[in-house]
């Protein structure tokens, strides 16, 4: 893997470097429109392209290898991840700037400055594959792989985490797709690596008969959930549902006289001539508090789905100036004695809550912000005939380990996952394919049908195979109908994540490295 020669010039490679990494963006969400020609490569604006991910990655792992120094391959990593970040939430600077009125070479800056901090994580784990990949050929494949995994569980779970973007997103509709119910997003992220360090080996210089080996166990690997599948769950009923996409503009969403009034006419409007057994709302459907809003207007929201066979879930702020306030979701059916509700757990930093010393930051846009209190975790489902839905708000169907803390008893796990998003912050740009892919990881992770409720779209409805049924065009205001069907039954990932978070992966991988690492200082050309 190694015996490649180091000819290229720093520069070179900091720019091959830099390209690698927007390729690898443009693989979790192919950014241009195509001819149609080209669709047979995946090349589809707004999906996945698998294979991309994998060369971009391989680029990156054919010039760390050819980096004189230790250091230089830190550099190249976190030139490779500030492109790769930088470009896969560009849409940041919509919010900041279109949203927020902050100057837009601030905005710039901004994007940059997450991504280039986020980035430091992987220049971290590029010193050291650098330091641990010589020792062993063999090895270094899984090295690589278990270092990059490594870096991806740190931005994903620490400090808040942020594993947007997680190069796991761009696997699916490849072969790694399968793997998802056994070991997750973040499996099939070192899986990729994998493959990706493989493809370097291969096209190195390594005797034929070990290609031939490294081939069939690249065939075992991929081939394996194929053969053996995670086991199947049961069908458990069907819901008829409505999705409701108001397309409030943002820039009017929290305005008393325009969005509010708007929104409350539209949604309330809906919320009444439906005949569908469940309605959705997006996130902050209603963006005033429910003492806020017009005489009546609650309480016709609870005589209507007092009595009868349907109910609803409404997107709105609760809380108040002594208790604090709340991103929630509030549900309404027969019966009740008080409404059924969910209070957000992760929060946005920034939007929800504002980091220690960063308020000077906040001060400089105007874009509604507040420290909100944190729901708790897990929280019950909502209950609705005879389906269990877990609800989750806005990023929140990124962080598969907290969603899976209501699987951990199978006789009460939820059988349909819902999210409630407003992404009208990031206008016409690639969030809204983002955030359904994430949201078709987590329904393959599962085995759950997911409905996605929001203000300017992507609203769909996703089977638990992971495939997008029914969706509103975005931008547009209109009710999505529908029927989805429950599942019930624990996937193998959810059976170990739902107990142990993501330790396990965090353990495989500091093994591989420790292990690694021992070799290197014991042996005796060190």
């Amino acid at each position: 893997m190694f015996e490649t020669p180091r000819r290229s010039t720093p520069l070179i490679r900091w720019l091959l470097l830099l390209a690698a990494g927007a390729f690898q963006a443009a693989s979790l969400a192919w950014p241009l429109a195509t001819p149609d020609a080209l669709h047979f490569l995946g090349l589809t604006r707004g999906q996945p392209v698998w294979w991309l991910q994998l060369v971009s990655m391989a680029v990156l792992v054919a010039l760390l290898t050819r980096c004189r120094t230790a250091r230089e391959a830190a550099w190249g990593g976190w030139l490779f991840t500030l492109a790769w970040l930088s470009l896969t939430f560009a849409w940041l600077f919509v919010s900041m700037h279109t949203y927020g009125g902050l100057p837009a070479p601030l905005a710039v800056l901004a994007v940059l400055a997450l991504a280039g901090a986020l980035a430091l994580y992987y220049a971290a784990v590029s010193w050291m594959f650098w330091h641990l990949g010589l020792i062993n050929k063999g090895l270094s494949d899984l090295v690589f792989a278990s270092l990059w995994l490594l870096a991806e569980l740190a931005r994903g779970q620490w400090l808040t985490g942020f594993g947007w973007g997680a190069v796991g997103y761009a696997q699916l509709d490849g072969p790694l797709q399968a793997w998802l119910p056994w070991v997750g997003l973040y499996g099939v992220s070192w899986l990729a690596a994998w493959l990706a360090a493989v493809l370097v080996t291969l096209l190195g210089g390594t005797r034929a008969k070990h290609k031939g080996a490294t081939v069939l166990l690249v065939l075992v690997v991929v081939g394996l959930p194929l053969v053996w599948p995670a086991s199947a769950g049961l069908d458990r009923g069907k819901l008829s549902v409505t999705l409701l996409q108001g397309n409030i503009a943002q820039e009017e969403k929290f305005e008393p006289a325009t969005g509010v009034l708007k929104a409350l006419r539209w949604y309330g409007a809906q919320l009444q001539a439906s005949q569908s057994e469940l309605i959705i709302t997006p996130e902050t459907a209603i963006a005033v508090l429910p003492q806020q809003l017009p005489e009546g207007y609650w309480q016709a929201l609870q005589q209507r789905f007092a009595s009868g066979q349907q109910a609803a879930l409404v997107g709105l702020p609760l809380g108040g100036l002594s208790e604090g306030y709340t991103n929630s979701v509030v549900g309404f059916a027969p019966g009740q004695t008080t409404p059924w509700r969910y209070d957000k757990h992760h929060l946005v930093p920034f939007g929800e809550f504002i980091p220690p010393m960063f308020r000077w930051f906040i001060d400089m846009m105007h874009i509604p912000l507040g420290d909100f209190n944190r729901g708790g975790l897990p929280q019950p489902s909502f209950d609705w005939q005879g389906q269990r839905l877990a609800t989750s708000i806005c990023f929140e169907n990124l962080f598969s380990e907290e969603m899976a803390t209501q699987f951990v008893d199978a006789s009460t796990a939820p059988t349909i996952l819902v999210n409630l998003s407003n992404l009208g912050w990031f206008g016409e740009h690639l969030a809204m394919d983002q955030h359904l892919h994430i949201a078709r990881t987590r329904a393959l992770e599962f085995d759950r049908p997911f409905l996605l409720a929001t203000n300017t779209g992507q609203t769909a409805i996703v089977s638990r195979q992971g495939q997008v049924l029914q969706a509103l065009a975005p931008h547009t205001a209109a009710a999505l109908h529908g029927t989805v069907q429950g599942r019930s039954g624990i996937t193998p990932y959810a059976a170990w994540v739902s107990r142990f978070g993501q330790w396990p992966l965090w353990l495989l991988a500091m093994g591989i490295v420790l292990g690694a690492a021992w070799r290197r200082w014991s042996s005796p050309r060190f």
